[in-house]
């Protein structure tokens, strides 16, 4: 392994362990959605006035709303409407979710790509972690759905001190930095949002294939997504032996199964990720 990924996660480790390392905070928007969605007082006019300051936001949960996942007998032309159908913990769920993908991007080419990239794998990991969660289990489909969005809130430290110092670095070896370091930073910055504690340990324990719990949880939807969207490609995850992962047996799920042959959940998965891009 060259000097330069050596250097890279020595810096970035001190820079964990000494509190240097520059976290990303929560969009405004996202901090007053939570702040309302956890107040006890608190109303749907709230939520409402709040997400309807954000023109893009409010117009992409009326774009949910009328998905295939939730459409109803009419179609939602507003915020009020479709606040009162998503209803306040999904819609609040759903709205700081999608406030973090302005956090995804970034000024130089190589790291833009990166990001976004990144986002967009984060996308497909939640709509699937959403299908999952209704169908498989007692866990909320709208913190599945964030789960999966947050999984890999770890890389965008890594990738903007990276851009910060004008590294120059093959993609192999950022991925190797990546790889390494991301899931313990995302557990910090979860923590540092005080996220709730069963999806601050998504980002360290999703790739643990062989971790045992005694229920089905976030991290293992979040594994299991994964899992289901390299199935059939040439990623290094399919080489395993995935008889021997006990989420799939958690989830009541058959380890073989491709979820993308099964017509009604392959339309739904279909829907839940489109709404999120």
């Amino acid at each position: 392994m060259s000097n330069i990924v050596e250097t890279i996660k020595a810096d970035l480790n001190a820079a964990i362990e000494n509190d240097k390392l520059v976290l990303p905070t929560l969009p405004e928007v996202a901090l007053q959605v939570r702040d309302i969605a956890q107040s006890e007082d608190s109303a749907i006019v709230d939520l409402v006035k709040v997400i309807s300051n954000d023109t893009a936001l409010s117009a992409r949960i009326i774009r949910v709303c009328n998905s295939p996942l939730f459409r109803g007998s009419r179609a939602i032309e507003n915020l009020n409407m479709a606040v009162s159908r998503l209803g306040m913990a999904y819609t609040s769920n759903l709205a700081m979710g999608l406030a973090m993908e302005q956090m995804f991007q970034a000024t130089s080419d190589m790291i833009d790509k990166r990001m976004r990239a990144t986002w967009q794998t984060s996308t497909e990991v939640a709509g699937v972690c959403h299908v999952l969660a209704q169908h498989y289990t007692r866990l909320k489909p709208d913190q599945a759905t964030l789960a999966g969005l947050v999984h890999l809130i770890g890389v965008l430290p890594i990738l903007r001190y990276v851009e910060d110092q004008d590294i120059q670095i093959s993609s192999i070896m950022l991925d190797n930095v990546v790889d390494e370091l991301h899931p313990k930073i995302g557990a910090t910055i979860l923590k540092k949002w005080d996220f709730p504690i069963d999806l601050q340990n998504v980002p360290l324990e999703y790739a643990s294939f062989n971790r045992e719990v005694p229920a089905a949880d976030y991290a293992d939807l979040v594994m299991v997504a994964n899992l289901q969207l390299v199935a059939g490609s040439g990623h290094p995850w399919t080489e395993m032996d995935w008889t021997k992962i006990s989420a799939f047996d958690r989830l009541g799920l058959d380890s073989n199964i491709d979820m993308s042959e099964e017509e009604d959940l392959n339309a739904q998965m279909e829907a839940a990720m489109a709404l999120l891009q």
